[in-house]
């Protein structure tokens, strides 16, 4: 079993940044790949951005390249999103997710996820 914590979302003006937090309990968390979606209203959910277990490799959504960028500390069991130059259209619940199996596809195989975290970007 695999427990995640999102937290770091909040009210923000186009522009600015913000990060968001992952924190894991329950296993080693070096042994999960590790992602974050986001789902908007009246959208579907999209992965915005996922990270190796060793942190080697990395994928970002093409919105979102440039601006995001992932990271995780294994001694701390968390991952993060830092966000920058955010825009209205990034406002989403943010969902940390988490996989144990093995594969090169960033979409699938998550099998726990948090909570959600809300971002809202004010224009």
């Amino acid at each position: 079993q695999v427990q995640l914590v999102e937290s770091g979302g909040g009210l923000v003006q186009a522009g600015d940044s913000l990060r968001l937090s992952c924190a894991a309990s329950g296993r080693t968390f070096s042994s999960l790949g590790m992602g974050w979606f986001r789902q908007a209203p009246g959208k579907e959910r999209e992965l915005v951005a996922a990270i190796s277990r060793g942190a080697l490799r990395t994928y970002y959504a093409d919105s979102v390249k440039g601006r995001f960028t992932i990271s995780r500390d294994n001694t701390k069991n968390a991952m993060y999103l830092q966000m920058s130059s955010l825009e209205p259209e990034d406002t989403a619940v943010y969902y940390c997710a988490a996989k144990s199996g093995y594969g090169t596809n960033w979409y699938v195989g998550y099998d726990y996820w948090g909570q959600g975290t809300q971002v809202t970007v004010s224009s």
